[in-house]
């Protein structure tokens, strides 16, 4: 293993767009973390799929590190092309790639602090309860206690050997030959039981107690104590962002956001903030508006 370490991965937030629109794309976005971790090889300790960004730590070398994130990119950039007709979505948005040192505990931090990010946005109370990402993955026993369609294995999993060659690529939009004893949730996409190492990650941790010392000691956690629930979004963003075309209807009779005039917009923007108790970086990212354009209109309400 010359030449490998362990290393932390997370792109840049966007601000003014989401990139997972609702739980097809989460699901999509699952599938393509799967197969780019076959390609590359890098063992992946664990990942969480944010709504505007991403987090992943890994081990392997740097330049299967720049692969695994830019081959993600890559894949869901043309997923979200097809899907919605969006051309470089992706471009532009900036990796950064962490050394993680070799000082004691510092593992264990970065592991923490990847599966913490879904509790400090306030999504749920625990990484378990999380499903785009390994929150559920780890000291479970062998395949139990894992919730269904969730990160770990539960009821109503099968293999991938157990689909004919067409749903496979329907899966992954890939002809690649995954293993075919890597497990598929309940909800269509590959669980990160299948090929996340659970055992390194136990292993680092060393019982289930001191993990959960790292998790509330992480400093996603400590921002969440320290700002307070208000401060942090009420709503997660694909709740609002599939909420936006009625808003739009019933409001104005409009089919979306693009076809608002500005007086209107104003006061759509006005009704996200009170309804959802929406901020301003968050009502960028479900409008499509950029940070500044959002924070003028909000300035005039």
């Amino acid at each position: 293993m010359v030449g490998k370490d362990y290393f932390f991965i997370t792109t840049d937030h966007l601000e003014d767009r989401l990139l997972f629109r609702d739980t097809d794309d989460f699901r999509s976005g699952m599938n393509h973390v799967a197969v780019q971790v076959f390609k590359t090889g890098v063992v992946m300790l664990t990942f969480i799929l944010m709504s505007n960004h991403l987090h992943f730590a890994l081990y392997g070398t740097r330049e299967e590190a720049e692969r695994l994130v830019n081959g993600f990119k890559q894949a869901y950039s043309r997923y979200l092309r097809r899907k919605y007709g969006c051309r470089e979505h992706l471009r532009g948005n900036g990796v950064d790639i962490r050394l993680v040192p070799q000082e004691r505990e510092a593992l264990e931090r970065v592991l923490a602090y990847v599966q913490m990010n879904c509790v400090a946005a306030n999504i749920c109370a625990s990484p378990r309860d999380y499903p785009w990402g390994t929150g559920a993955c780890f000291f479970n026993g062998p395949m139990e206690g894992m919730p269904s369609g969730g990160a770990g294995a539960g009821t109503g999993t099968r293999t991938l050997a157990s689909l004919s060659a067409r749903e496979r690529y329907r899966l992954i939009h890939s002809k690649l030959v995954l293993p075919g004893e890597w497990l598929l949730s309940a909800d269509g996409y590959i669980l990160p039981c299948s090929y996340v190492r659970k055992d390194w990650v136990e292993k680092a941790f060393g019982s289930p107690r001191r993990m959960n010392y790292f998790l509330q000691s992480s400093s996603k956690a400590k921002m969440r104590l320290e700002t307070g629930e208000q401060s942090l979004p009420a709503f997660r963003d694909q709740v609002i962002a599939a909420a936006l075309p009625d808003l739009c209807w019933s409001l104005f009779r409009k089919q979306c956001v693009n076809e608002l005039a500005e007086g209107q917009l104003l006061e759509l923007l006005r009704q996200i903030r009170f309804r959802f108790a929406a901020g301003v970086n968050q009502i960028a990212r479900v409008t499509g508006l950029s940070y500044e354009d959002a924070a003028a209109y909000l300035d005039r309400v």
